[in-house]
């Protein structure tokens, strides 16, 4: 027992001594730096977890790496912390959960890797490996994103031991803390991803204000919190905005007094004092463009998917007319299709044999001369809007036309985009747009108008 005691203060003295060299060299990260209480492991592990409320360690394993590398504890440390400010904690439910965890060690080793080139306190390997490694991803992000490896990870379907191999070059720590099985251990991780949520918005603004242009090797640190800290996007909202007022068969629930309904009941058993409305106004989406770029810099997947996402949000009775008239064109340099769809039956045969058409340049002009082209010929008389998925690099129209125009985009691009001032930039990802398709659950106090009987 005594000699477990003083391994663990061992190991208590060695993390304290990390943290504060990692204070001095990175004083931008000094709330993050603190935000971990340090308790021995005991039988939690082997190495180094956390549940992003403390950080557990093993005193016989933090002593051998300060023996072999001192930056190694320090590497493992900040590993850790990162971890938390990126919260890769919270996001791990329904992901498969090895990849996961190698997407994550990948995204913050790439961190500690840029960051040892000018903090001599975080020299690591250097293996030309994991150089080859970044490049490569870097070629389909700009970012190197937890998310976005994870990504890259399930569309290449690697080999069991290329996947065994990534794990044992980019292992640090334990992440069998990450995923809380009962009630109260979830309610305390939602808990801890706000207080880092918290922590990582002012480690941002530092960076962008008192420390701007004053940090060395801070852009690795600022690229990847400014991602994790942007606000997610509602796709299915967006969706919205490009929808006109009609009336749809349904109650009000708006417009209807409870009150009279309910004392009718009360008063003569089954004869309301007032029936609800059977028509609401609500917004539907009727004239409406969907224009794809198939240039050979957009990736066919990607289309698939957003044009998937797209077509269930319209074809859910909340946001589809009965008639529409959408039109969805492709085009490149040249527009390569145009298809009309009018009703739910033509919207899901196209999905069923969609096909991309195209692979040149990409030109956006080709798609507005035509869509004014159909306005010119009333087939298009009520449009509020147009979508155009892409990658944002191509030959932007200089005219605003006049409805509402949104280029939307996967990710941020590998390229700085600038869309026209008169334009929607919307950057998603791929999780957001999993999240639109899903249907959401009433609210506690919220009726639900769907079953209420009209007499």
């Amino acid at each position: 027992m005594a000699a477990e005691k003083t391994m663990a203060e061992v190991g208590l003295e060695i993390l304290r001594a990390s943290q504060s060299e990692l204070y001095l060299n990175l004083p931008y990260l000094d709330l993050a730096l603190c935000a971990l209480a340090f308790l021995p492991a005991g039988e939690v592990t082997l190495t180094l977890a956390t549940d992003g409320e403390k950080l557990y360690y093993d005193g016989a394993y933090l002593s051998d790496r300060y023996l072999r590398s001192r930056t190694g504890v320090n590497r493992a440390y900040l590993h850790v912390i990162f971890h938390c400010m990126l919260r890769h904690l919270a996001k791990k439910q329904g992901r498969d959960g090895a990849l996961w965890d190698l997407a994550c060690d990948i995204a913050v080793e790439s961190i500690l890797d840029e960051l040892a080139d000018s903090y001599p306190c975080l020299r690591g390997n250097g293996a030309p490996m994991r150089r080859g490694l970044y490049g490569d991803y870097r070629t389909h992000m700009k970012v190197l994103t937890a998310e976005g490896i994870y990504r890259e990870l399930l569309r290449r379907r690697l080999p069991e031991y290329d996947i065994a191999r990534l794990q044992r070059e980019f292992f640090e720590d334990d992440h069998g803390l990450w995923a809380p099985e009962s009630r109260e251990q979830k309610e305390q991780s939602d808990r801890q991803d706000q207080k880092w949520g918290g922590m990582s918005e002012r480690t941002q603004t530092g960076l962008e204000t008192v420390l701007a242009g004053r940090v060395t090797g801070g852009e690795a640190v600022y690229e990847q919190v400014k991602v994790a800290n942007r606000e997610g996007v509602d796709y299915r909202d967006f969706l919205r905005r490009f929808a006109v007022p009609r009336e749809v068969i349904g109650v009000d629930g708006d417009s209807f007094d409870y009150g009279f309904y309910s004392y009718g009941l009360r008063l003569y058993g089954n004869m309301p004092l007032v029936e609800p409305p059977e028509t609401r106004e609500e917004k539907r989406i009727q004239d409406f463009v969907i224009a794809v770029d198939t240039s050979m810099s957009t990736s066919g997947a990607l289309v698939r998917q957003f044009l998937s996402a797209t077509y269930s949000i319209l074809r859910s009775t909340e946001t589809f007319s009965t008639k529409v008239n959408i039109r969805i064109l492709q085009c490149d340099d040249q527009l390569r299709s145009d298809t009309a769809i009018h009703d739910l039956r033509e919207l899901e045969d196209y999905m069923d044999h969609f096909q991309l058409a195209g692979g040149s340049a990409t030109d956006f002009r080709p798609v507005f001369t035509h869509v004014e082209q159909l306005r010119a010929a009333g087939e298009l008389p009520g449009l509020r809007g147009l979508i155009y998925f892409t990658d944002g690099m191509g030959i932007y129209p200089k005219k605003r036309p006049p409805y509402e125009t949104a280029f939307v985009m996967m990710e941020s691009p590998t390229f700085p985009v600038d869309v026209p001032p008169w334009a929607i930039k919307l950057t998603l990802t791929e999780p957001e747009l999993e999240e639109a398709v899903q249907p959401r659950p009433l609210e506690d106090d919220e009726p639900d108008l769907s079953e209420m009987p009209i007499l």
